[in-house]
């Protein structure tokens, strides 16, 4: 039976480029999302659909169906002192704040003696993923879950959204 949009999704993990594990959550906390609501990458979402609760499988999931395509634009020469109290490192990766509010992740290219170079390309745009993967459970959404697409395992202790956003709780 294939997943639905809306329904709860559990599921572990293993991400590689090539021969190189570039994340895992194997024997860590699931990853839980809803289904159809864009908390994952297309390709993963795509390829997982027809899975069912503990099914195995390898989900090849292209670049533009991932994290994109790898955009030689997308970069910004910033002044150093933008920087202050950082020890900056080529390579290294660094969260700000986007124009919209949102987070933006960024990784230091080039450190000049007045300017930083930061390209905001996702470190692993352009790259063709292999997604190891098994689905623990898939499970109907709650009323409330459904209404805030914010799965219950993902809620703290205080009602406020775990990583995922939520209404009233400062987070969205």
């Amino acid at each position: 039976m294939a997943i639905e949009t809306n329904q709860i999704v559990s599921l572990e993990y293993e991400v590689r480029d090539g021969d190189k594990v570039v994340d895992s959550n194997l024997g860590e906390a699931p990853l839980v999302f809803m289904f159809g609501k864009g908390q994952v990458i297309p390709g993963l979402e795509n390829g997982i659909q027809n899975m069912a609760i503990g099914e195995k499988g390898d989900v090849l999931v292209k670049a533009e169906d991932a994290y994109g395509t790898h955009n030689p634009d997308a970069k910004q020469e910033v002044p150093k002192d933008q920087f202050a109290g950082i020890d900056l490192e080529v390579g290294m990766t660094l969260y700000g704040q986007g124009e919209d509010g949102g987070t933006v992740q960024v990784v230091v290219q080039e450190i000049g003696t007045d300017s930083v170079i930061i390209d905001f390309n996702h470190p692993l745009a352009g790259k063709d993923l292999m997604f190891s993967v098994v689905i623990n459970n898939v499970r109907e959404a709650s009323a409330e879950e459904a209404l805030s697409g914010i799965p219950a395992e993902n809620m703290q202790e205080d009602g406020c959204c775990g990583s995922g956003g939520g209404s009233g709780c400062g987070c969205d």
